[in-house]
């Protein structure tokens, strides 16, 4: 079994939403022949809260408008340190970037097939090392998010 079309158009679409907000490294998983509650999961980092929320009211947004979807069901909020978007046939995963290491989803899925996404998600793997190699240079704990 493979991802329907429609959950690689919801997975397509989230991803260039959190492209398009300056999430770091965007993924996606084929995860319909191991789950049988999703087709695919989306994943997708920032360096700060506020850039989380941001990433994932625009996929939340975006989705709506384009194709209609509202989320079943979203988690997370209060700390936004990760935010779940579950829209039965994705699942969208929005982390702090320090969770994203402490959990390490992509070692979990990395037997599932990637779902090709459009070159601006493709161009933010590797963001979040180049982002926190930049403040370690710079000493500086609170770097804005928003320069990446």
């Amino acid at each position: 079994m493979t991802a329907t079309d429609r959950s690689i158009e919801l997975i397509t679409a989230a991803a260039q939403a959190a492209a398009d907000r300056l999430a770091h490294d965007i993924i996606a998983y084929d995860v319909s022949d191991v789950l049988s509650i999703t087709d695919a999961f989306l994943l997708a980092s920032a360096p700060n809260d506020r850039q989380v929320k941001s990433i994932v009211d625009e996929i939340e947004e975006r989705l709506l408008k384009e194709l209609g979807a509202k989320p079943v069901r979203r988690e997370g909020d209060r700390d936004a340190r990760w935010i779940l978007l579950d829209y039965v046939d994705i699942v969208v995963h929005v982390q702090h970037s320090e969770e994203r290491v402490f959990y390490a989803l992509e070692r979990l899925w990395k037997d599932c097939p990637e779902i090709e996404l459009p070159e601006d998600a493709k161009l933010t793997l590797g963001k979040a090392e180049e982002h926190a190699k930049l403040r370690e240079a710079q000493g500086d704990d609170e770097l804005d998010g928003d320069l990446f």
